[in-house]
C-alpha cells in the first residue's frame, strides 16, 4: 500500500511541477508522473513530510523545465542568408 500512496502523491507532485512551470511542456502523462515520482523520490532521500512535498514540486518544476529545453519543439533553425 505504501508504494501505491508513493506513485499517486508522486503523479500528483509531478502535475503541480508542470502546471507551475510557464509555457508549453512537450511531454504526456506518463512522463510527468515518472517525473513526480522521481522528483519525489530524491526529496524524500533530502527530507520528510511536508518539507519533503514542497522539496519534491520544486525538483519537478527543474525537471520539467529541463525536459521542455531539451524536446521543445519551439527551437530556432539556422537562418539560410
Amino acid at each position: 500500500m505504501h508504494w501505491i500512496w508513493f506513485l499517486l502523491v508522486g503523479a500528483l507532485v509531478g502535475i503541480l511541477g508542470r502546471a507551475l512551470h510557464p509555457g508549453r511542456d512537450p511531454m504526456g502523462w506518463l512522463l510527468t508522473i515518472a517525473i513526480g515520482v522521481g522528483s519525489l523520490a530524491i526529496a524524500a532521500a533530502i527530507s520528510d513530510g511536508w518539507l519533503a512535498f514542497a522539496i519534491g514540486i520544486a525538483i519537478a518544476i527543474v525537471l520539467v523545465a529541463l525536459v521542455a529545453r531539451m524536446f521543445g519543439r519551439d527551437r530556432t533553425a539556422p537562418r539560410r542568408t
